[in-house]
C-alpha cells in the first residue's frame, strides 16, 4: 500500500495557515487627549505623543486630538477604547467609574486628601486597577497621576461645609456625590467642559475639580468662593488598547513603558506645583506672576471641617462603594481591602 507524501510546498502553505499570525508594529497610534481647556496637560501630552515614534525608533503615524476637539464625552473613554475606536485615551477615572465602580476606589473621596497619601493608594492599588481594567475593557494601564487636591469653587459666599447645605455641585465621581449628599447640597453630574456654562447659568453653585483646572478654565469668572478642603486627587490615567499593546515587539514596550513612567512623573510634579500657584492667581495674590487673576476669597479650613470629612468616610463613602461595587463584582471589596485600603488604614467591614 502507498501512502500519500504531500509536496513540500503544500506542507509549508498548511502550515503558514495553521501558525498564528505574527503582529506587525502599527503603522498609526489614534489618541485622544484630555480637555483642550486643560492647557497645561495638554502642553505635556501632544510633544509626547507626537514624539513617541522617535522614542521608539520606528514609523508610526500619531493622530493626537484633545477629547474635546474629537466630540467624546469622558464617561464613553472605556467602551470607546473596549471598541477599538482610539489606540490610546487620556482617562479621568472618576468618570468612568459608572461603567466600572471598582475603579472608584483608587481615589475615594476622604481616603487620601494629600498628595503623599494618594500616592501610597495609587501604589498599592496599581496592579489590580490594571487587572481589572485588561479583563472588562482589553486596555492597559500606561500612567496614573493625579490633577491635585479637589475642593470646592462656588459662586455664592461659602465658608465651611455647613454653607454647601442646599447647593447643587458639580461631582463627577460616585463617591463624590455621596459626600455632596452626605453634606446637604445635590449632586449634578458633570464633565469639565461643562461646568463653566453651567455655573454662569445656575444649573450649578458650586463645581469641585483642582485649583489648577479651575484656574486654567477661567472658574474665577463665574465663581467668587474657595472652600480649600482637600476631598481627593482627581486621579486620570493614560490607557492603551491591549490590541494595540501587543502589536509593539518586547523591546518596544519596554521603551513605552520608561516613556510613560517619565510622562507620569511630570504630572505629579505638576500637581505639586501648579495648584497653589493657581490658588494665588485665582484670589489675586501678589505672588502671582501669570494671567488671568481673579478676586475670590479662599475660605480657611477649620479643624472641624477636617473632621466632618473623616467622619463621612466610614459612614456613607465605603458602605456606598461596598454595595455598589459588589453588585457588580463580588471581589471588589475585599481586594480594595488588601490594596488600597492597607495602604490607608482603612477597612470596608
Amino acid at each position: 500500500m502507498r501512502l500519500f507524501r504531500p509536496c513540500a510546498a503544500l506542507v509549508a502553505l498548511t502550515a503558514a495557515w495553521a501558525a498564528p499570525a505574527i503582529a506587525q508594529a502599527p503603522t498609526s497610534l489614534r489618541v485622544a487627549g484630555h480637555f483642550s481647556a486643560n492647557t497645561h496637560h495638554i502642553a505635556a501630552e501632544r510633544p509626547f505623543f507626537e514624539g513617541l515614534p522617535a522614542t521608539l525608533g520606528m514609523q508610526m503615524q500619531v493622530s493626537y486630538s484633545p477629547m474635546d476637539q474629537v466630540g467624546v464625552q469622558a464617561a464613553d473613554a472605556l467602551r470607546l477604547l473596549r471598541s477599538g475606536a482610539f489606540d490610546m485615551m487620556s482617562v479621568t477615572i472618576g468618570n468612568v467609574a459608572r461603567d466600572e465602580p471598582f475603579f472608584d476606589g483608587l481615589d475615594l473621596i476622604g481616603v487620601s486628601t494629600t498628595l503623599d497619601e494618594l500616592r501610597q493608594a495609587v501604589n498599592a492599588g496599581r496592579e489590580s486597577f490594571d487587572q481589572r481594567l485588561q479583563s472588562r475593557f482589553g486596555a492597559k494601564v500606561m500612567t496614573l497621576w493625579p490633577f491635585g487636591p479637589q475642593m470646592f469653587f462656588c459662586n455664592a459666599p461659602v465658608s465651611s461645609v455647613a454653607d454647601l447645605r442646599g447647593l447643587k455641585i458639580r461631582s463627577y465621581t460616585p463617591s463624590m456625590s455621596a459626600l455632596v449628599t452626605a453634606l446637604g447640597g445635590t449632586p449634578v453630574a458633570l464633565q469639565f467642559s461643562e461646568v463653566y456654562p453651567a455655573l454662569q447659568r445656575g444649573v450649578a453653585t458650586c463645581g469641585i475639580t483642582s485649583p489648577t483646572s479651575a484656574h486654567v478654565a477661567n472658574w474665577a469668572e463665574v465663581t467668587t468662593h474657595i472652600l480649600p478642603l482637600s476631598l481627593a486627587g482627581g486621579v486620570q490615567g493614560h490607557f492603551m488598547s491591549l490590541a494595540t499593546w501587543r502589536r509593539f515587539t518586547p523591546e518596544q514596550q519596554a521603551a513605552l513603558t520608561r516613556a510613560f513612567q517619565g510622562i507620569e512623573e511630570q504630572f505629579w510634579e505638576l500637581a505639586r506645583v501648579n495648584n497653589q500657584v493657581a490658588l494665588n492667581c485665582m484670589s489675586g495674590s501678589p505672588d502671582c506672576q501669570t494671567t488671568p487673576r481673579g478676586t475670590m476669597t479662599i475660605a480657611t479650613v477649620s479643624a472641624a471641617d477636617q473632621a466632618r470629612l473623616r467622619e463621612i468616610v466610614p459612614q456613607a463613602i465605603l458602605p456606598g462603594f461596598r454595595d455598589t461595587c459588589n453588585r457588580v463584582w463580588n471581589q471588589c471589596s475585599g481586594i480594595w481591602n488588601q490594596t488600597v485600603g492597607a495602604a490607608r488604614g482603612y477597612a470596608i467591614p
